[in-house]
């Protein structure tokens, strides 16, 4: 039936809350951003320099979206580009700021830009009134699977076994088990050989905890050089991992991960320290690895994230993201919830609710789901948090854009 003549069909009211329903981009709110404000957590994340501090954009409309990353000198020259602009032109501010600098965007300042990004898209959720997923096309899963980081698993205490930690992690829904590569405490002696030489043996108790059919991950840390990453995966490979991540240190990834491809069979996942998608983009071209690990906000937030989604599904390379902060981990629920290849997110909260967040994460029996609220699907609890900084005022002076004849945005 076409749709004048279902409308047709419908008596007056009915028709006309069909089509109220439809949200129409010329129906938005006029809105110009007049406020970035930084605020610290209640319990800062003390085991990585990685950001969780939780950023907002204000509107003139009314609308404030939620963000998480950066730091406060990161934040000020990307946030002066926003003060005065249209929230919703989301595509051309993220241009504008990686842009209007003359040095190009670093990693930090990657991550800086990744949480005002990810404020933007919840505006833009929340003035629609639908959650971000459905902004980018709707869910293709029903939930996102994923493994445990912290361990902390009930029943389950420090003198457990890595067989019954495996064991407890699969029944508690989860879908695989992770493990360090024969962690010890910080500031001691690591001596990479015997390390390889006992990781074979934890690797076989991981495998006979999951079961047959189960999954399990370990975790080298980038602490082996390539020929002792070559001896690690060929030692477990007859243990069946689901990956090995980050076998090798990052700065000469893109030198060593094709070596370590071509000498290994064991699928490989790697790229929690990287920033955009030009990071990643000859790795997953050719294939020297199997999931990539990019992250929200490091990689420049969602605008950034779909487009290494992209490259991704292209080459039929999953993404399996690091943690940082539980606004991100919501955000990235929202976008990847979106990609059809294969995603296994990286959890660490046990489903416990946090303090300045009292509507965050949707987690169940190992799974994180989509929920209907709009925008990201979180909100603040203000009185758990600490602003740091506030900004209002326009950068102009140290930033310049130039423009094609079109008027996109091109390098200065």
């Amino acid at each position: 039936m076409k749709r004048r003549t279902f409308l047709k069909s419908l008596p007056a009211a009915a028709a006309a809350a069909a089509v109220s329903s439809r949200p129409a981009h010329a129906a938005l709110p006029k809105m110009k951003i007049t406020r970035v404000r930084v605020y610290q957590p209640p319990n800062p994340n003390p085991l990585f320099n990685q950001s969780d501090l939780v950023v907002t954009v204000e509107t003139d409309a009314g609308i404030t979206g939620i963000g998480e990353g950066g730091k406060r000198d990161t934040l000020e020259p990307e946030a002066g580009r926003l003060i005065g602009r249209d929230p919703q032109l989301i595509e051309r501010l993220w241009q504008d700021m990686n842009r209007a600098y003359f040095y190009p965007a670093g990693r930090e300042r990657e991550d800086a830009i990744g949480a005002l990004d990810l404020a933007l898209w919840d505006i833009r959720g929340k003035a629609l009134g639908i959650p971000v997923h459905e902004v980018l096309g709707g869910m293709v899963r029903n939930y996102c699977e994923c493994y445990n980081t912290a361990g902390i698993i009930p029943g389950i205490t420090p003198k457990s076994t890595i067989e019954e930690r495996a064991r407890a992690t699969i029944e508690q829904g989860y879908r695989a088990f992770r493990m360090g590569a024969v962690d010890l405490p910080a500031n001691t002696t690591y001596n990479t050989h015997e390390r390889i030489t006992a990781l074979k043996e934890q690797c076989a108790e991981a495998r006979a905890g999951v079961g047959k059919d189960g999954d399990w991950i370990v975790d080298f840390h980038q602490r082996f050089e390539v020929s002792d990453a070559v001896r690690g995966c060929n030692e477990i490979e007859e243990y069946a991992p689901y990956f090995v991540e980050d076998p090798v240190r990052t700065e000469a990834f893109n030198q060593d991960l094709p070596i370590l491809r071509s000498k290994v069979n064991v699928p490989l996942a790697a790229g929690e320290e990287w920033g955009n998608r030009w990071d990643f983009n000859t790795l997953v071209e050719h294939h020297d690895i199997d999931y990539v690990r990019a992250t929200l906000p490091n990689v420049g937030g969602i605008t950034e994230m779909m487009k290494i989604a992209a490259i991704c599904e292209t080459h039929f390379v999953g993404i399996v993201p690091h943690f940082t902060g539980p606004i991100a981990t919501a955000a990235l629920v929202n976008c990847l919830g979106t990609f059809s290849g294969p995603v296994l997110m990286e959890y660490n909260y046990q489903g416990r609710t946090l303090q300045h967040l009292p509507q965050c994460l949707d987690f169940k029996n190992g799974k994180l789901y989509p929920n209907e609220r709009p925008g990201l699907g979180v909100e603040l609890d203000y009185k758990y948090l600490t602003q740091i900084a506030e900004f209002t005022e326009p950068v102009t002076a140290r930033a310049q854009t130039y423009f094609r004849p079109d008027g996109s945005i091109t390098n200065w």
